[in-house]
C-alpha cells in the first residue's frame, strides 16, 4: 500500500504543491464618449478613435502563454456612453478560408470562431456576464457563476459582423439593461476578452488565462474608472399570441380527431432597483418546447426529464445552488400515481387522466448588490388537475380532483467573501389545497478558498419537512449534510468529500433524489498535462471512488444489521491530439453490493454481483467539414456465468455548407443474461415473494437533425428520433430474504416481457424579425407503444409498429414581440 501511494506523494511534495504565483492583472481606463454609434460592424465613426484599444492577446490553449501571430491578431476597441457599452475590433486572418464559420442559430456555439466579452461587474471573481458573437453576426450570451456557465440566459444586445479578405470585424453595444452592476458613482469592474480559430484549436484572451488556475473570472483583468453610469428604466413586455391544431390518429368513439386552441399571454421584466429585476409570465405557453425523450424505464426510480421551458430555464444559476430545484416539478404531476382512483364505483371506469398541471402564472425576482449579496424569489402557481370518470350505466361523466391547487416557492440568499469565496441559504416551499400534504426543505451552503485561490473547503447542511405527511396530521423531519476539502489549482488536484441524508430525507416535492438513508465517502485525484508536447496538446488522468452506507439498517426480516450498500473506483483518462483529435477512457469496477431498491419492497435486499466495465471513445477534428466519434462500452457481470453488457455508440455530422447540415447518432446497448425485478406478489407478513428474471435487453436509438438557417436571424430545424427497447426474459428466480436468486417454476417468464417504441418528430422553423421579437411554426409528431408480456426482436417490425400506432400530430404558431418602455418612450419623444 505505501508503494502504491509513493508516486502520488512524490507528484504531490514536488511539482504541485505550490501553485504559480499569478501574473499582474492588466488593466484599462474606461473612455466614455458623448455620440452614439451605428452598429453595422465597419468601425468608421469618429467616436471609435477615443476609445480604448488592445492589441495583445496571449492564447491559453492549445499552448499557454504563448503569444498570439502578428498575422492573426486580435485588434479590441472599447468605449461606453450614458446609454451602454461598444466594443469593436477586427480578428485577422490569413485568408478567408482560415476563418470557421456556420450558422447555427442564436445561442448556438456551433462550428463557428467567436470574439467573446466578460465583464465581473461586482469584481467579485465569481459571477460575470458573457456576450459572443461570431463572424456571421449571430450572437450567444450566458452568466458565468462558481458553477459554471448559464447558456440559458438571454439579454437583448446589437451586434454585427464583416467578413473581410485578410479576417472578419465586429461591433457590439450592450445597453445598460442588458447588464446588472452596483450604484457607486466611480466603479471599477473585472474585464476580459476572449477570441477563439476553431481550425487551429486556438483560445486566447486579453487577461493571461493559465488553465491550471481555478477559474476563469479570478484571472480577469481590469476595466477602471467608469463614472456616473446608472441604469436605465429597465421595463420590458414580450406579449405572445399563439394558434394551435392538434390531430389525433386514434380516437374513442365520441372524442375529437382534432383540437383547435388560441392562446395569448404576456412574460414582463422590471427593473425594481439598481440591483433586482422582475421576471414574470402570466398566462404562459410551453406547447412548443421540444418534445421529451422517452425510454423504457426498468429502474426503480423515476426517469429525469431535461428543461425545455424558456422562463424555467433562463437566469437559474441562483436557484440552482444546493440542488433543491428541479423545475419540471412545476407543470407536471410530480407522482407516478398521485390518485389511485380506488373509489370507483361499479360500472364507472377512467376516460381522461391529465398528466401535467397547467401553469397559472411565475414570478422570479434575483439580483445581487454591490456589497455582493444576491437574493431570489421564484414563485408559481399551477392549476387544479382533474380527471374525468365515465359511468357506462347512466352514460354519465363527473370530474374528480387528482391533483390539486398548488403554490411553488424558492428562495435563495447568496453573500459572495472574500477569495472567490460565499456562503448560501436556500428554502423550498410547496403548498397544496385541500388535505394533502405541503413541503418545506432548507439548506445552508459555504465554500472558502484560500488567497491564493489553492484550497478549496465547503459543504452543506438541510433540513427536510413535509406537514402532515403522517397519520395524524404529524410532520416528517429528515437531515442531509455534505463536506468536501481538496486543492483546484495546479497540475495535481484532488478533492475528498462526505455525504449523509437520513432515512426521511425528502427533497422530492420541488427538487429530484432518487433515495435518501445513506452515508457515502469518496475521494478524486487528478493531474493533467496543459503544454503540448510530442503528440499530444493535453492529457488528463484521474482516479476516483467511493463507498456506501445505510445511515439506518433496513432489516425487518432480522437477518443481521447489515448497512453496506455498495463502492466502486474507476480511473480515467482524456486528451486532445496535435490534429485536433479527442479521446476518453474510462475503466470502473463494482464490488458486490446491496442492493435494497431493486426487489421494490421496503426491506429487502438484491445481492447484485461485482462488475468490471471498460468504456473508450475517439472524437475526429470537428472543425471539419465531417467529423464522427465513435466509442463504445463493455461490461462483465458476475451474477451469471455468461452475463455481459455491450453499447456501441456513433455519432456523425456533415456540413454541406454554412447554412446546411446534417447529423445523425447511433446507439444499441445489449444486456446479456442481466438479472432484474419482475414481478412482486403480497403476502400478509414482510416476506412478499419477489420475482427476478434471468433476461436480454436490446436497445436501439436513432436520432437524424437536420439544420438550414437562411439568415443569421432565420432558420428551420428538422429532429426525429425513434427509440425502440425489448425485454426478454429467459428465467424466473425468487428473491430470497437473504438476497440472493432461487430457481422458481411458479410464474412464465414471457409472462414478463416488455416491448417498447417511441416515436418524436420536431420541425421548427425560427425567425428573429426584431432584437428579442421571434415568429415560430412548430410541427411536431409524436407516438409511442408498449407492449407487456411480447417481445419483438426485430427493429424493422418494431419501426412499422411505431409508424402504425397512435400519432398526436400539433401544428402550432407563435409570436411573440419584444417592447422596450425606453424605445418607446424615444420614440415618442
Amino acid at each position: 500500500m505505501q508503494k502504491a501511494l509513493l508516486p502520488f506523494l512524490i507528484i504531490f511534495f514536488t511539482s504541485n504543491f505550490v501553485v504559480a504565483q499569478m501574473t499582474k492583472r492588466p488593466e484599462l481606463a474606461a473612455k466614455k464618449v458623448a455620440k452614439s454609434i451605428k452598429i453595422d460592424g465597419i468601425l468608421n465613426e469618429p467616436a471609435w478613435l477615443e476609445a480604448s484599444f488592445i492589441d495583445k492577446y496571449t492564447e491559453f490553449r492549445p499552448t499557454p502563454f504563448k503569444a498570439e501571430a502578428p498575422e492573426t491578431r486580435t485588434e479590441t476597441y472599447i468605449m461606453y456612453n450614458d446609454e451602454g457599452i461598444y466594443v469593436g475590433g477586427k480578428c485577422f486572418e490569413r485568408n478567408q478560408d482560415s476563418i470557421s464559420k456556420e450558422l447555427i442559430g442564436r445561442d448556438g456555439f456551433g462550428n463557428n470562431d467567436f470574439f467573446g466579452i466578460i465583464f465581473d461587474t461586482y469584481n467579485d471573481k465569481i459571477n460575470g456576464f458573457e456576450y459572443f458573437v461570431t463572424p456571421l453576426g449571430e450572437q450567444m450570451d450566458a452568466k458565468a457563476s462558481a458553477d459554471g456557465e448559464d447558456l440559458s440566459w438571454n439579454a437583448v444586445w446589437e451586434s454585427a459582423s464583416v467578413l473581410e479578405k485578410d479576417g472578419w470585424r465586429f461591433e457590439v453595444f450592450i445597453p445598460f439593461s442588458a447588464i446588472r452592476f452596483g450604484k457607486s458613482d466611480v466603479q471599477n469592474w473585472g474585464l476580459n476578452f476572449t477570441r477563439r480559430r476553431v481550425k487551429t484549436g486556438q483560445q486566447l484572451a486579453w487577461a493571461t488565462v493559465d488553465p491550471q488556475i481555478n477559474g476563469f473570472l479570478t484571472q480577469e483583468g481590469f476595466w477602471t474608472g467608469l463614472k456616473n453610469i446608472k441604469p436605465p428604466i429597465r421595463l420590458q413586455f414580450s406579449p405572445y399570441a399563439s394558434y394551435y391544431s392538434t390531430f389525433f390518429s386514434k380516437v374513442k368513439e365520441g372524442e375529437k380527431k382534432v383540437v383547435s386552441q388560441f392562446n395569448g399571454g404576456m412574460d414582463v421584466k422590471y427593473g425594481i432597483n439598481q440591483a433586482f429585476t422582475l421576471d414574470m409570465t402570466l398566462i404562459p405557453d410551453f406547447g412548443q418546447v421540444q418534445t421529451d425523450n422517452r425510454v423504457l424505464n426498468l429502474t426503480p426510480f423515476e426517469q429525469r426529464f431535461s428543461e425545455q421551458r424558456p422562463f424555467f430555464t433562463e437566469g437559474l444559476e441562483l436557484f440552482n445552488k444546493g440542488g433543491l430545484f428541479y423545475s419540471r416539478r412545476i407543470g407536471k404531476n410530480p407522482y407516478q400515481a398521485s390518485y389511485d382512483y380506488t373509489d370507483l364505483k361499479a360500472g364507472e371506469i377512467l376516460t381522461k387522466d391529465p398528466q401535467e398541471t397547467q401553469v397559472l402564472n411565475a414570478t422570479k425576482i434575483s439580483g445581487r448588490m454591490q456589497n455582493g449579496l444576491a437574493i431570489g424569489v421564484l414563485n408559481a402557481v399551477t392549476g387544479q388537475q382533474n380527471a374525468t370518470i365515465y359511468d357506462k350505466l347512466t352514460q354519465k361523466e363527473r370530474k374528480i380532483s387528482n391533483y390539486p391547487l398548488s403554490n411553488y416557492n424558492m428562495i435563495v440568499v447568496d453573500k459572495t467573501l472574500k477569495n472567490n469565496s460565499s456562503i448560501s441559504f436556500v428554502n423550498t416551499n410547496v403548498i397544496r389545497n385541500g388535505s394533502q400534504y405541503d413541503a418545506n426543505v432548507s439548506k445552508g451552503l459555504f465554500e472558502f478558498n484560500d488567497k491564493k485561490n489553492t484550497w478549496n473547503f465547503g459543504g452543506s447542511v438541510g433540513l427536510s419537512s413535509l406537514l402532515g405527511a403522517e397519520k395524524g396530521n404529524k410532520n416528517t423531519n429528515g437531515y442531509i449534510q455534505e463536506f468536501h476539502f481538496g486543492k483546484i489549482s495546479g497540475a495535481f488536484n484532488f478533492r475528498v468529500w462526505h455525504e449523509l441524508a437520513d432515512a426521511k430525507y425528502n427533497q422530492n416535492d420541488m427538487g429530484y433524489a432518487t433515495n435518501s438513508n445513506y452515508n457515502q465517502n469518496g475521494f478524486y485525484a487528478g493531474y493533467r498535462w496543459n503544454k503540448p508536447k510530442n503528440w499530444y496538446n493535453n492529457l488528463g488522468w484521474n482516479i476516483n471512488g467511493y463507498s456506501n452506507y445505510l445511515v439506518k439498517s433496513i432489516d425487518p426480516l432480522k437477518q443481521g444489521n447489515h448497512r453496506f450498500q455498495e463502492m466502486f473506483i474507476a480511473t480515467n483518462f482524456y486528451g486532445q491530439t496535435k490534429k485536433l483529435w479527442q479521446f476518453y477512457g474510462n475503466f470502473n469496477n463494482r464490488v458486490t453490493e446491496n442492493d435494497y431498491y431493486e426487489a421494490r419492497t421496503t426491506g429487502r435486499v438484491f445481492k447484485r454481483a461485482s462488475r468490471q466495465s471498460l468504456y473508450v471513445n475517439l472524437g475526429s477534428n470537428d472543425a471539419k467539414n465531417y467529423s464522427f466519434s465513435l466509442g463504445g462500452g463493455f461490461q462483465i457481470n458476475q451474477q451469471f456465468a455468461n452475463s455481459y453488457n455491450l453499447n456501441p455508440e456513433f455519432y456523425h455530422k456533415l456540413r454541406f455548407n454554412q447554412r446546411f447540415s446534417i447529423d445523425h447518432s447511433l446507439t444499441f446497448q445489449l444486456a446479456h443474461d442481466q438479472a432484474g425485478f419482475g414481478k412482486r406478489i403480497p403476502t400478509t407478513g414482510v416476506a412478499d415473494s419477489v420475482f427476478f428474471t434471468r433476461r436480454d435487453r436490446k436497445t436501439i436509438e436513432n436520432s437524424i437533425n437536420l439544420k438550414y438557417n437562411f439568415t443569421n436571424k432565420m432558420g428551420l430545424n428538422f429532429n426525429v428520433r425513434h427509440y425502440w427497447s425489448g425485454v426478454n426474459a429467459k428465467e424466473l428466480f425468487l428473491l430470497n430474504t437473504q438476497g440472493y436468486l432461487d430457481p422458481s417454476k411458479r410464474l412464465d417468464p414471457a409472462t414478463l416481457n416488455q416491448n417498447y417504441n417511441a416515436f418524436a418528430l420536431n420541425m421548427v422553423y425560427t425567425w428573429q424579425i426584431a432584437n428579442g421579437s421571434f415568429i415560430n411554426i412548430v410541427w411536431k409528431d409524436e407516438a409511442d407503444d408498449f407492449l407487456s408480456a411480447t417481445f419483438k426482436d426485430n427493429y424493422r417490425e418494431n419501426l412499422d409498429r411505431t409508424f402504425n400506432s397512435n400519432h398526436t400530430n400539433s401544428l402550432s404558431f407563435r409570436i411573440i414581440y419584444f417592447i422596450d418602455y425606453l424605445s418607446l418612450k424615444k420614440k415618442k419623444t
